[in-house]
């Protein structure tokens, strides 16, 4: 008896070679290539401008490939990579078209020694001051003959300062005849719209009350320190609106 001939397994058919599936296939992958390219470029400058983004790009990467080592989770690890890394290309975007704005150094606290000057080194400190705060047209004009002026300026909002200087130790206090001779002359003769005395030292009673009456502003020495470190106003800021335009000393002495 003979055993029956087994049948011969079909022969399996070799698929056809189709240049247009190549073909298409090979233009997608282009297309692929060049996004990923270009998005790389933006992200890479995003990277170096915005630092933080390596992180960003770091756990982007960890994922995908975390996914990709699942076979069975290759599409949808590739789907969120995929958003990842496009939504990552639109902020790395954004952030390239925000202007940067670089950060502004605080001003470093500013120490004179105004003690260890000349009275001629303690008035150009003063103009120095001016100039530095905005002013204009800074200039020292103490000498022989001044008539009580040693420093003019034009303020930033287009007042002329008249400003005279008193480079007296703490012993010794400006008292009320420096401010009347001041006073007698700093409107009438210099036309200011703001007239200042800073001294060194400090200011008598009689002169503090005669300057409030005819509108000089006084700066002593703990108002000097303030306005040269920035912490406080300048003189300009603390002259009496009143006194703007043009004001008159008052009649006698205050004694």
């Amino acid at each position: 008896m003979t055993a029956p001939a087994r049948p011969a397994p079909p022969a399996r058919r070799r698929r056809r070679f189709d240049l247009r599936a190549t073909a298409l296939f090979f233009v997608f992958l282009a297309m692929v290539v060049s996004v990923v390219g270009l998005v790389a470029r933006v992200v890479a400058g995003a990277v170096e401008r915005r630092p933080a983004w390596v992180f960003v790009l770091v756990v982007v990467a960890v994922a995908g490939f975390a996914g990709l080592g699942r076979r069975w989770h290759l599409a949808r690890a590739a789907r969120r990579a995929a958003a990842a890394l496009d939504e990552a290309a639109r902020e790395a975007a954004r952030e390239l078209e925000a202007p940067v704005i670089p950060r502004q150094r605080p001003a470093a606290a500013v120490s004179v020694d105004y003690d260890a000057l000349s009275a001629e080194e303690f008035e150009e400190a003063i103009a120095a001051l001016c100039a530095r705060d905005g002013c204009s047209g800074v200039e020292v004009v103490g000498g022989a003959g001044d008539l009580g002026a040693d420093v003019v300026a034009v303020a930033p909002d287009g007042r002329r300062v008249v400003i005279q200087c008193k480079h007296y130790g703490d012993s010794h206090r400006v008292g009320s005849q420096d401010l009347q001779r001041f006073g007698g002359t700093c409107f009438t003769v210099h036309e200011a719209d703001v007239a200042v005395l800073v001294t060194t030292s400090d200011f008598t009673a009689p002169a503090v009350e005669y300057a409030e009456q005819c509108g000089i502003v006084c700066v002593d020495r703990d108002a000097l320190r303030t306005w040269t470190d920035g912490t406080g106003p300048r003189p300009w800021e603390d002259a009496p609106d009143e006194w703007a335009t043009s004001p008159s000393p008052p009649a006698g002495p205050v004694s």
